[in-house]
């Protein structure tokens, strides 16, 4: 049965999954829900409720941009492994780093990798703020995604660092965006970036309005950014 509804549910939006692929996110779900009566990972457990605003939320990405044409990718604030893991199942290519704050989810996300046998994932347990100064993976990735719930501009602030200059960074937002992506206007401009462009859309099977923003690097970054740990959440940009 759960098989049979992830087949639809991904050809709803125009994409036919292999057998391996449609099994991989049968055992994520179940790994998901198994793990989350010990930690916290999501409040979404129900298996229809996971297939859509989990799985085909996260890849509903390949709408807005050629995932073809990216090599790596970074998931800052991933929790769940939401939308590294989904993405990286469905692009197996893709060189995905997944950054998460808390350990215990880590553990998780290293059981989800080992159990799936996915190949150039690696986790990274600390805080956006402190990994966006470190040499191995600032100004590294071709594209930054993030689900986080924070406001665009202290988002900005922690995912910016980690694309090379011509590197995008696309979060994921609810349907009504315009006035948070104006407040954060100032915060793309100081941290070397195109002006961002919205992309809604309706999720497949929902009447739920999504948006991604999509903020576009044209320059280096000054060594100052990001500002030390939980600076850019007290005081955005």
């Amino acid at each position: 049965m759960y098989q049979e509804k992830i087949k639809i549910a991904f050809q709803n939006i125009n994409i036919n999954l292999t057998e391996e692929q449609v099994l991989a996110y049968q055992t994520y779900y179940e790994m998901l829900i198994e793990w989350n009566q010990k930690i916290n990972l999501t409040a979404i457990t129900e298996f229809d409720d996971v297939l859509l605003k989990h799985f085909i939320d996260s890849v509903s990405l390949s709408q807005a941009m050629d995932l073809k044409k990216i090599s790596s990718v970074i998931d800052v604030g991933t929790g769940g492994g939401f939308p590294g893991i989904p993405l990286k199942i469905l692009y197996p290519h893709l060189r995905v780093t997944l950054l998460d704050s808390l350990n215990k989810r880590i553990q998780f996300l290293k059981a989800v990798i080992e159990k799936l046998q996915l190949s150039d994932m690696e986790t990274i347990h600390g805080r956006a703020e402190d990994w966006g100064h470190d040499a191995g993976y600032r100004e590294q990735y071709d594209l930054c995604v993030s689900r986080a719930v924070a406001n665009l501009a202290t988002l900005s602030e922690y995912c910016v660092p980690f694309i090379r200059v011509g590197g995008m960074f696309a979060a994921y937002k609810s349907g009504e965006v315009e006035e948070e992506v104006e407040k954060a206007e100032h915060a793309v401009r100081a941290l070397h970036c195109e002006k961002a462009v919205i992309e809604k859309f309706v999720l497949a099977g929902t009447e739920m309005t999504r948006s991604f923003v999509k903020i576009q690097k044209k320059g280096k970054l000054d060594k100052k950014y990001p500002r030390r740990a939980g600076v850019p959440g007290k005081e955005p940009l």
